[in-house]
């Protein structure tokens, strides 16, 4: 954007400067008040602002309209010029978040080197924030189970409002992912998505990394509530928040403004709150450690994201996806996936989740042979020790038991794995095994398992008092 906005009290020099700008390329604003100058700013914000300290039969001077720009539109750089300048004023206007400060008499050469170089650091935070947004719209969602198509339509009912989302689920699922999801899909994909992880940041500068701060050595310090202005801000692992906190927090959702630690004025915020925790809130409000108000608040839509052990269909799409991530972002070799090996992560434990998965195909990538499918071999065993080892090891439980009690227990747990591979889907699971569909229920019922709905997807699990069975 190449609209600059001249604020100055003496017509002849805010004319004198847009004959310059404009001879340079640039489109000009001119005004010779604050109120004009409010005016201007509030009917469309502009590239860049020159602003004049002093300004006669004016209700704000030039570092309150500063104030007022950083406050409501802090990617607007400022250049201050004054007749009247001294070391005093330019540092407060430098502090207070100006760009740089000219003292009349201004050399016009001098003058448009500062706003050449202005416009193109705002350029570039503009690029920056673009390439952010970028990233945020490349958070793909991957999957085709029931239960993955259940949590997106979800996520697509609450894309278009502005009503606060808590995402809840197992640590590693995707919801930040999820989140993003929301963002990028909502008519404020265009500002930005800023993430509070509240079990990583210190109790003690919470507030400060939260509401930013204002000091007398280094003025305007900005903070994520600030920085997500007209976009999202994701409070990841809510319930970490220091309790202190979260009064405040609840606040800044009732007035849409706080005050920067050491501050006084209010700053006013427009901000969408997502937020995700992988533990009981409302055990955790029992236990005084989370404000109830501040659970209302924040779950006006709950989504609950599945574990991965609830979508496990969705493994080998899943795998692959992270092949090629790790190939384009990495170099790694770019690698198929054996059936063998599909079938294998399909029945493995989850209890990292989809982080877990992501670590696994990584560590494959980088130790593997660099060409080929990917071998079951190559794979952590099920048990998650990455130990290869060769024949089956017999556990403990069905050593000690009698050969018809471990063979009924092999085949519950065998078919019940499979089932839950392929999402509960009984003819799939009946192809894979071997078994005519009609056979395979009949063995279900005798072995006491049963299907039932959970995150939205058919899983099996062994029915409540199970009778033994006699062949």
């Amino acid at each position: 954007m190449s609209d600059i906005l001249i604020v100055d009290d003496e017509r002849d020099i805010r004319e004198l400067i847009s004959d310059i700008l404009v001879d340079e390329g640039y489109t000009t604003r001119l005004a010779g008040t604050s109120e004009q100058c409010m005016a201007e700013l509030n009917s469309e914000p502009p590239g860049l602002m020159i602003l004049d300290i002093w300004l006669k039969d004016s209700a704000m001077d030039g570092i309150d309209i500063l104030k007022h720009v950083k406050r409501d539109n802090p990617e607007i750089p400022v250049v201050i010029i004054s007749g009247h300048g001294n070391i005093e004023i330019a540092v407060a206007a430098i502090k207070q978040g100006a760009y740089d400060f000219i003292e009349k008499p201004f050399n016009i050469d001098q003058l448009m080197v500062v706003i050449s170089r202005a416009m193109e650091a705002s350029r570039l935070r503009a690029e920056n924030s673009q390439l952010k947004r970028g990233e945020v719209l490349n958070a793909e969602m991957i999957g085709d189970s029931a239960a993955f198509r259940a949590l997106q339509s979800q996520l697509e009912k609450v894309t278009n409002s502005n009503g606060r989302v808590m995402l809840t689920g197992p640590a590693g699922a995707g919801k930040e992912v999820a989140a993003r999801y929301i963002h990028s899909h909502s008519n404020r994909s265009h500002a930005s998505f800023v993430t509070v992880n509240c079990a990583t940041v210190e109790p003690e500068r919470m507030e400060e990394v939260l509401f930013g701060r204002e000091t007398k050595e280094r003025g305007i310090e900005p903070g994520l509530l600030e920085q997500a202005h007209g976009g999202v801000v994701f409070f990841d692992e809510v319930a970490d928040m220091p309790l202190g906190t979260q009064s405040k927090i609840l606040r800044v959702l009732v007035e849409q403004s706080f005050q920067r630690v050491g501050g006084n004025d209010k700053v006013r915020v427009d901000l969408r709150v997502i937020s995700a925790t992988n533990r009981n809130l409302e055990a955790e409000i029992e236990k005084g450690k989370f404000r109830e108000e501040l659970y209302h608040r924040l779950n006006v839509v709950p989504i609950q994201v599945p574990g991965l052990e609830d979508r496990r269909e969705d493994i080998p799409r899943l795998a692959d996806f992270f092949v090629d991530m790790f190939n384009k972002v990495q170099g790694l070799p770019l690698r198929g996936m054996s059936e063998d090996a599909a079938a294998l992560l399909q029945t493995m434990p989850w209890p990292g989740n989809i982080r877990q998965l992501k670590n696994i195909m990584e560590r494959v990538l980088i130790l593997g042979p660099g060409e080929g499918d990917i071998q079951a071999k190559e794979l952590p065993n099920a048990d998650g020790s990455g130990e290869e080892g060769e024949g089956l090891k017999i556990s403990g439980t069905l050593a000690t038991l009698p050969l018809r009690e471990a063979r009924e227990l092999f085949e519950r747990e065998y078919l019940m794995t499979q089932i839950n591979r392929f999402g509960g889907n009984i003819s799939r699971t009946a192809s894979f095994v071997g078994m005519e569909r009609s056979a395979l229920h009949r063995k279900l019922k005798s072995l006491g398992v049963v299907t039932s709905n959970k995150a939205g997807a058919r899983v099996a699990e062994v029915q409540d008092d199970l009778e033994p069975v006699d062949d």
